[in-house]
């Protein structure tokens, strides 16, 4: 029997330390087509999946795009992205999380769309990874960085635990549907037994 619940987590800002590459590639994919924003405005739409993130954007700008230049937005994103994808590191912790849920039998997926230009989840991605590992979505675990994981947990009645390491604060994560909220993936580690794993002789 697994010592816990089936964790299924996002990839940029949970498990890797990938933001604001994504923000930066963003914004010189956007500033291709002549649409210019700040840092902060784009940093707030990351962890929506790519089409809701440049429809979010295009509403709060007035702006309409042609469908070549959605195309090109996504494609100048991924080649910027590409640019900067060897600054990218796992998060503090992450490896070791990972192999502890594997050591302790705790089945675990990462739910990402495997695209360069949105490797955010939405919530089919999280209900796919839990029928993958042959567990209830309402008996597993979401866990990711940004506010919209949570609404997308909540959306598929999972358990939504939030990482500061995506730049959100703790009062956002927890008004999404965070059932706790922690530093990162190896302060996650540190306090598994709050978020149902029972910790054996394979300790953090």
């Amino acid at each position: 029997m697994p010592s816990g619940p089936a964790f299924l987590f996002d990839l940029d800002g949970t498990l890797i330390d990938s933001v604001y590459q994504h923000v930066l590639a963003w914004r010189e994919a956007l500033e291709s087509v002549g649409i210019e924003l700040s840092v902060w405005r784009i940093h707030r739409r990351m962890g929506m999946s790519g089409g809701l993130f440049v429809n979010a954007l295009l509403r709060e700008t007035g702006r309409d795009l042609k469908p070549e230049q959605a195309a090109q937005i996504r494609r100048v994103h991924g080649e910027a992205y590409a640019r900067q994808v060897s600054q990218v590191r796992p998060l503090p912790g992450a490896r070791e999380l990972l192999a502890y849920l594997t050591q302790a039998g705790v089945p675990w997926a990462i739910g990402t769309s495997g695209r360069m230009e949105s490797a955010k989840p939405n919530l089919d991605l999280f209900l796919a990874g839990a029928e993958r590992l042959g567990v209830p979505i309402d008996e597993s675990i979401v866990v990711g960085d940004s506010v919209w994981d949570l609404l997308a947990a909540r959306r598929a009645r999972a358990i939504g635990v939030g990482l500061l390491s995506g730049g959100y604060g703790e009062e956002e994560l927890e008004r999404a549907g965070a059932y706790r909220v922690y530093q990162d993936p190896a302060d996650l580690l540190n306090h598994l037994d709050e978020v149902g794993v029972r910790l054996g002789s394979t300790s953090p």
